[in-house]
């Protein structure tokens, strides 16, 4: 999993936790080694109120090898992903892991980073209601849908999803 400050609480920990009950490793890489905070986004109120807690990540951009790892999660939140995309190795990580024919899941504005390191042309995809014009201006079909799987592409909308996204990262790697 690929994050820094910013992430959709729910969009990284739920996702984690699945895998890892699943009896997957998780490794959590950052750019640097502090400590990164999510938020909560609330529908009612349109805010996104910081997380309680923040989490150390495991292991730094610069440390990661794409080669040792079977799939890549990309995690939304609209500081999230629109960090994430003007760092390049964390672009770099990305196009390498989905090279490898691996499977890459990104959900809510995630898929920003998927626009970013050109792998959503010709490809049906979603994501958060205000990325779906970004999506098309790269050229994917955005589908309304709760999950999207196009080869080894998996996109979800938004944090009600995250079942159906689990359970799609989940396939990706029997």
């Amino acid at each position: 999993m690929l994050a820094t400050n910013g992430f959709e609480e729910a969009e990284l920990v739920q996702p984690r936790q699945a895998l890892l009950d699943a009896g997957h490793t998780v490794t959590l890489a950052a750019p640097d080694a502090r400590p990164i905070r999510g938020v909560n986004y609330d529908p009612a109120t349109g805010t996104s109120p910081p997380a309680a807690e923040a989490l150390t990540p495991d292991t730094t951009f610069d440390a990661v090898d794409p080669a040792a790892f079977d799939a890549l999660v990309l995690p939304g939140g609209v500081t999230n992903p629109d960090t994430l995309r003007m760092v390049p190795r964390a672009i770099e990580i990305i196009r390498a892991v989905a090279a490898a024919g691996k499977p890459v899941a990104s959900i809510c504005h995630g898929p920003w980073l998927l626009i970013e390191a050109d792998l959503v042309r010709g490809r049906r995809t979603t994501g958060w209601y205000t990325i779906r014009t970004d999506l098309r201006n790269a050229g994917s079909e955005v589908v309304d849908a709760e999950v999207v799987v196009d080869g080894n592409l998996i996109t979800s909308r938004m944090p009600s999803d995250i079942p159906a996204f689990n359970r799609a990262i989940l396939g990706a790697l029997r």
